[in-house]
């Protein structure tokens, strides 16, 4: 399907209104021109500048190698193709978590280099100095707890999390503070369905969840992933909506071998 050309840009506001009437919210990831031009034409609200760049665009374990440039980049790509859907930048690892002032000043990059419409970060109360300045800034910012890859070699694995009782109340708690600090949303990652539905019930700012159950405002998952670009990567949160790899390989050995046989430009594609 496509969107209505004539249907104006995606906003935070606009997210708020869904969350109150009960339309839920669609997010995915995009890294360049050429994808964030289809899933905004597809008419998704949410493109996510995600640091999983780090991985699908990369090749790197964890999100961790990327750096406060290379997302500018990405997010000034993604920028020129998205006419209509709100534009998330994740803040890298290293930006914010210890420094208020310097994770101002990251955020502040990122929307005057790239033009982008938000940035996203990991952390509940121990981030809360660096959330408070950047919204204080007037710059729009979404939440992000459960299982946050930046910090995956704390945690040691990509479990689900907040299972015990004192982590769910922790996260319940962090999700309060954000909506307090003035954060538009919340990212709810691989937590506990229940969790994370009596989360969104406690707070007026919409939720979206990836591996958190249905029960949220919205849904993102890394585009790459459900358009089964990597079909290595099979967690029991993604629903594969095609099988590109394969469809891929398949028409690149096609090319190949007409190529090499001379089928390839035949005289209907030459001049």
């Amino acid at each position: 399907m496509s969107v209505n050309k004539e249907i104006k840009r995606i906003t935070t506001e606009t997210l708020r209104k869904m969350k109150f009437d009960g339309d839920k919210i669609s997010m995915l990831t995009a890294y360049d021109f050429t994808m964030a031009t289809i899933v905004d034409h597809a008419g998704t609200e949410v493109i996510l500048v995600g640091d999983s760049a780090a991985n699908v665009m990369a090749g790197h374990e964890t999100t961790l190698p990327i750096t406060l440039d290379q997302m500018i980049y990405h997010a000034q790509c993604v920028v020129r193709g998205a006419k209509r859907a709100l534009v998330v930048v994740d803040l890298p690892f290293g930006t914010y978590q210890s420094d208020p002032q310097k994770a101002l000043e990251s955020s502040v990059r990122i929307m005057k280099e790239s033009g982008a419409h938000a940035i996203k970060l990991e952390g509940g109360k121990e981030i809360e100095e660096s959330i408070r300045r950047i919204v204080n800034a007037g710059i729009p910012v979404m939440g992000h707890l459960g299982l946050t890859p930046q910090s995956i070699y704390q945690f040691g694995s990509y479990k689900v999390r907040a299972k015990d009782d004192a982590e769910a109340e922790k996260l319940l708690s962090d999700a309060k503070l954000l909506e307090e600090l003035g954060c538009f949303s919340l990212v709810m990652e691989k937590i506990p369905a229940g969790l994370a539905t009596k989360v969104t019930e406690s707070i007026s700012i919409p939720t979206i969840g990836i591996g958190a159950g249905n029960g949220t405002d919205g849904q993102v998952l890394v585009v790459h992933d459900m358009l089964g670009l990597n079909n290595e990567f099979k967690p029991k949160f993604v629903r594969k909506y095609l099988n590109l790899e394969d469809q891929i390989v398949n028409a690149i050995g096609q090319y190949v071998q007409d190529v090499k046989s001379t089928d390839f430009p035949n005289s209907n594609e030459q001049y």
